[in-house]
């Protein structure tokens, strides 16, 4: 299984009373990420082609993290992201948040998005590029959706 790691930087204002780091922020590192797979891993930076790209329209359903061991203090924290699950309009991020010298969790979790018609806001398939492109991140391989119209 691939997966794909962003560097970020833990600063004062992410900080509570105690110095940890905030439950909030660790959901926007995860973002953060994200935001960084989807740039270099589905080249969608910049202004997207509405035409060219049809998987850009998407909602997140859920959030979950488990919060192991605290951050603390200032410094730079790894973040680890993988597909864990991809459905027909569905699509499900593993991650874990990492020190930068170990493989210990301090928190884990996972996201599900759907992909949606922009219009109806309705779930949408995901396209046949897009599940190409995001393979190699599954976690464990799964079987080929059955498309109508396909023997």
């Amino acid at each position: 299984m691939r997966f794909h790691e962003a560097i970020h930087g833990v600063y004062f204002d992410d900080l509570d009373a105690l110095q940890i780091l905030h439950n909030a922020r660790y959901l926007l590192l995860f973002e953060r990420t994200i935001g960084s797979f989807w740039m270099r891993t589905m080249g969608w930076g910049g202004l997207l082609d509405e035409s060219g790209n049809p998987d850009r329209y998407h909602l997140v359903r859920t959030n979950q993290i488990e919060y192991l061991k605290p951050v603390t203090g200032l410094g730079e924290v790894r973040v680890r992201i993988w597909v864990e699950r991809l459905g027909r309009s569905s699509l499900t991020f593993g991650y874990r948040i990492l020190p930068m010298d170990q493989d210990v969790d301090y928190a884990t979790g996972s996201r599900v998005i759907v992909c949606v018609d922009p219009k109806t806001r309705k779930p949408a398939p995901w396209s046949i590029e897009f599940r190409q492109r995001v393979s190699p991140f599954l976690r464990e391989a799964q079987p080929e959706p059955v498309v109508e119209g396909t023997p």
